[in-house]
């Protein structure tokens, strides 16, 4: 093959990538999702949140991000974090509350919501982040991997960030319902039918130890549920006596099978709705 034809190839295929993608106005927003095919951030004007004095039970857990983010919104060094433990427990509700938090305190911050399917893309986005005069809070929802899924792989380049380094203005924070991002029977199934048990399942399982702060939710006691419950009626004026309020919201959980944060706002809807009193959720 000729050189003529080896630059012929080379411009066909520099014509067929896809051209890169330019940064969008990061002021027109504080929150954005990243979208892969073509890659792009779309900003999320309104972000759908709590306020952090409604989320009931987790007063550690809010301290401990509260501080870790405001460390990274002031350009601080700050931790990735993952929030794990017992479903519908505000897990998400808390960073995104977090973020509203460090923003009313007038540090300058954008949250971006990165899909775990997308997780193969983001060394794309890390570079569409990397160097700029923002900081930004990457932030992955209900994050876990199964016996043959390959993302985790992809998810180093955000932990570790290769020979680069994770950029200095992005810090991650993932939500799981895993300790170790994968479920416990696959681990002990690895273990027991591999040659070599310890190799693997490690480099799944140490995958969490990458992050700094390991953050666990637990299911919430009664009281706990109740007083959630008493927090969305106060904050949105919805007048009911404490023992009608205690009894259909136990009944309510009782046929939910579960007590939980997402359950205590599930009964509050319902009524909010027999009311006649407008939320924004």
């Amino acid at each position: 093959m000729s050189d003529f034809d080896l630059i012929r190839i080379a411009d066909a295929l520099e014509r067929m990538a896809p051209a890169p993608q330019a940064a969008p106005d990061f002021g027109a927003a504080d929150g954005f999702v990243w979208h892969v095919e073509p890659d792009r951030l779309e900003p999320v004007v309104n972000i759908n949140r709590v306020d952090l004095d409604l989320l009931v039970g987790v007063d550690r857990s809010r301290d401990t991000l509260l501080q870790n983010t405001r460390q990274f919104a002031s350009g601080l060094p700050a931790n990735n974090a993952l929030l794990w433990g017992a479903r519908g427990m505000g897990k998400s509700s808390l960073v995104k509350a977090v973020h509203a938090q460090v923003l009313s305190e007038g540090l300058g911050l954008k949250i971006v919501e990165l899909q775990r399917e997308d997780l193969p893309s983001v060394a794309r986005l890390l570079n569409l982040l990397r160097g700029r005069e923002e900081r930004f809070l990457l932030y992955c929802d209900d994050l876990s991997f199964s016996h043959d899924d390959q993302h985790y792989k992809s998810l180093k380049a955000v932990l570790d960030g290769g020979i680069e380094g994770r950029p200095e203005n992005v810090v991650f924070y993932a939500t799981s319902n895993r300790r170790h991002l994968m479920p416990r029977d696959m681990i002990e199934n690895e273990r027991s039918s591999s040659i070599n048990p310890s190799e693997a399942v490690e480099e799944k399982v140490s995958l969490s130890d990458r992050f700094g702060l390991w953050l666990g939710f637990h299911p919430c006691s009664q009281d706990e549920y109740l007083a959630m419950i008493r927090g969305y009626c106060t904050a949105h004026g919805v007048e009911i006596d404490d023992d009608t309020l205690r009894a259909e919201a136990i009944e309510w959980q009782a046929t939910r099978g579960a007590r939980s944060g997402r359950v205590a706002w599930q009964y509050f809807v319902d009524l909010a709705g027999r009311k006649g009193v407008a939320i924004n959720d």
